[in-house]
């Protein structure tokens, strides 16, 4: 299969673990029979800087202009000898080849320390002594971290681990700032970008190029890189897609963005690809392409004459990761919060339970654009599916599924079918703090593999919850994390500060309800985004109802998506960043619960007015639900049987072994039948009392709240 299209993420995204979209246009283009190479060129950069060859060039680039720079960019490059010496066994460390060199760097005699290890916690109290390996990648993350704040300052001030150059790209309502930047000349990090995109180039041979554009953070390399391959290549056809241009392009009109790439698609990726394929080859004219602008006489013109509908989500393929070098990947450790750390520290297959939200209600979040409107789901079949093919692909067991809010039932037979295949694996997922999330659907989700969620508390206050359309309380958000916890499934919640007509009071309360929910252990990690106004949400297209009124409403000719706005009734909300960010850092690593919210802030800030046992009261009842007749009967506690000697039904679960005192009749039958109740035929609560009084016993209701059953519940008895 002749592969002439190249897939490209462009620096900078992730350390630990691809970013999924090139696998994703790979997996489609496998089922049409197209072939298609890609690379992550963001890693690949990353690693030939951090190499004793990239460090000996860097440091040498800079000798000249030393005495310019802090003391710490010195005290870095006088330790240089030590940094080029070390690096290679470190990124080795890092890629899991090398793991006994951790007993080295937990030495701290071994790498060299700048002023990252000053805001260095108690490892020992982190780690423990037995987390050596773990210790080990937190110190040498401290280590990457030092050389990355000597790039910034003395060689490029536009670096970033997981961007590059963002914020010339970052509410750009003009092209002017990004073209000057990207004509001036070029970084020292932008030449080894060129060097590795030209090696491919010359292994593939390509006569397409797709550059996938998720963040502001990747648009400033793209362009570098279209800017080098049509000086160089300029037979080479350029496109450019992915959420930067689906949220911030939509409104393109400056042409001068053409001078570096040839076409640029918007939303779902297959279909546009699919027909700009067929126009390449004459197979189309222009006017039939699929939600793409290009440059017809130096005007920026979009084309969506195209008559096929996007692909279905059954159709879409499974993710293909070959091309991508997955064990060259960094497992870093940035926070020792264990839940904060899985988005940095090993890698995960990306997968999608279902396309778009399907709740697709919140007023500050893009609902009109297709990636959240157009909801459609997977089968939990083909989801396992995919599953499997990825392990058996990429050797690896862990997933993360990427979607707006899985839905739950969708995660119930995903689950289901994950466990009835016998199948190992642990994933976790964006959800909503749904009421449907009870504890026995979570300890099922837990014994399907699910280690972690993620969710939206948001502004963490009843009144916006309600402005925001979010379809939750702090109540229901207390009780569904107290669910998910006590399964054993760690919680992280986006929170949001600054929402229109939010009060300080607001503010202060909200961080006070996030203070009780880590006190409580109803949360483990979590992170305060500043609210942002976007042209496609609610808030943005009807800011009337929402009392804020938009600053400068012209229209720019490149990016159109954040909105500056007037906030008349809220707070000062930039004043409280500091402070929110910085208390959350303590919370996170369990420790200043009894420090006065005050204390976080160098303004004057108002009292809490939530009580203090609010969380506490919120999840201190027993959780009280109705059984209907449909609820399917699973059992996850492990063989049984009955001891006639003892009159025990025993039940032998993963952790310790339970001894049930009962009758003979009844111990029989429930062993019979709780060795029944599998995932392949389920069994629903009307049939299993079907199944109890055609073995000729009364009473079923007094039965199911009887003491048999209720410890059968507590072991693993669930009805979902």
């Amino acid at each position: 299969m002749q592969k002439n299209i190249l897939l490209i993420t462009p620096p900078f995204t992730q350390l630990n673990t691809p970013y999924p979209a090139t696998a994703y246009i790979k997996g489609f283009l496998n089922t049409q029979d197209i072939g298609a190479a890609q690379m992550d060129l963001g890693i690949d950069t990353i690693l030939a800087i951090f190499s004793k060859e990239g460090l000996t060039t860097l440091f040498e680039s800079i000798k000249n202009s030393i005495t310019d720079h802090s003391e710490n960019a010195q005290r870095i490059y006088t330790l240089r000898s030590v940094y080029i010496n070390t690096i290679d066994p470190v990124i080795q460390f890092l890629q899991d080849s090398d793991p006994t060199l951790s007993h080295l760097i937990c030495e701290r005699q071994f790498l060299p320390e700048a002023s990252k290890f000053q805001q260095l916690e108690d490892v020992e109290w982190a780690f423990g002594t037995m987390g050596i390996r773990d210790k080990a990648r937190h110190i040498a993350t401290l280590y990457l971290e030092d050389i990355s704040d000597f790039i910034v300052e003395a060689v490029d001030p536009n670096f970033g681990f997981s961007r590059y150059a963002e914020r010339l790209s970052m509410s750009a309502k003009s092209f002017d700032e990004i073209n000057k930047a990207v004509e001036n000349d070029s970084s020292f990090i932008c030449k080894i970008m060129y060097n590795l995109l030209d090696d491919k180039i010359k292994k593939v041979n390509p006569n397409v190029i797709g550059f996938s554009v998720p963040f502001p953070g990747n648009l400033f390399a793209a362009l570098k890189c279209g800017q080098w391959i049509k000086r160089h290549h300029p037979e080479i056809k350029i496109i450019m897609g992915g959420g930067f241009p689906n949220t911030e392009l939509r409104s393109l009109t400056d042409p001068r963005i053409f001078k570096y790439i040839d076409f640029i698609t918007l939303d779902d990726g297959e279909t546009p690809l699919q027909q700009l394929l067929s126009y390449l080859k004459n197979e189309i004219d222009i006017t039939m392409l699929k939600r793409t602008f290009s440059l017809v006489d130096n005007e920026v013109v979009y084309h969506n004459g195209s008559i096929f509908p996007d692909i279905k989500q059954e159709n879409v393929g499974t993710p293909d990761y070959h091309g991508l070098h997955l064990k060259k990947y960094l497992s870093v450790i940035q926070l020792t919060n264990p839940m904060h750390r899985l988005w940095s520290d090993g890698r995960w297959n990306k997968l999608t339970m279902a396309h778009g939200c399907y709740w697709g209600k919140c007023t500050f979040c893009d609902i009109s654009l297709d990636y959240i409107k157009n909801y459609e789901a997977s089968s939990a079949e083909l989801i396992v599916d995919r599953m499997e093919r990825l392990i058996a692909q990429t050797g690896e067991r862990g997933f993360h599924f990427v979607d707006e809010a899985a839905p739950p039932a969708l995660m119930k037979a995903v689950a289901i079918a994950i466990l009835r295949r016998n199948l190992i694996v642990s994933w976790w997922t964006n959800i909503r703090f749904e009421k449907s999330f009870n504890y026995d659907l979570c300890r099922l989700l837990a014994s399907s593999g699910c280690i972690a969620i993620s969710g939206g508390l948001e502004v963490a206050s009843d009144r916006l919850l309600k402005l925001i359309a979010k379809g939750v309380t702090i109540e229901q958000v207390s009780q569904v994390n107290n669910n998910f916890n006590k399964a054993g499934i760690m919680v992280h919640a986006y929170l949001m500060y600054g929402f229109p007509t939010q009060t300080a009071q607001e503010t202060i309360d909200s961080l006070e309800v996030v203070r009780q929910m880590f006190e409580t252990g109803v949360l483990q990690s979590a992170f305060w985004h500043r609210f942002a106004m976007t042209a496609h949400s609610p808030v943005g297209m009807f800011p009337d109802k929402f009392k804020v009124s938009i600053l400068n409403e012209e229209e720019g000719t490149f990016a159109n998506n954040d909105l500056e706005h007037n906030d008349p009734e809220g707070a000062e909300h930039d004043r409280f960043s500091f402070g929110l960010k910085k208390s959350l850092f303590n919370y996170m690593h369990g420790i200043c619960f009894d420090h006065p919210l005050q204390n976080w802030f160098d303004h004057e800030v108002p009292s809490t007015s939530i009580s203090a046992d609010l969380i506490q009261n919120y999840i201190k009842g027993e959780e009280i639900r109705s059984v209907k007749p449909s609820h399917i009967m699973l059992w996850i506690g492990g063989p049984s049987f009955y001891n006639h000697d003892s009159a025990t039904l025993i039940v032998t679960s993963k952790n310790e072994t339970h001894n049930l005192n009962c009758s003979p009749e009844i111990g029989e039958w429930l062993s019979e039948i709780l060795n029944k109740l599998n995932y392949d035929k389920p069994t629903s609560f009307k049939a299993l009392e079907a199944q109890y009084l055609k073995a000729g016993f009364d009473d079923f209701t007094l039965f199911w709240f009887g003491k048999e059953m209720e410890e059968l519940k507590s072991i693993g008895l669930l009805y979902v």
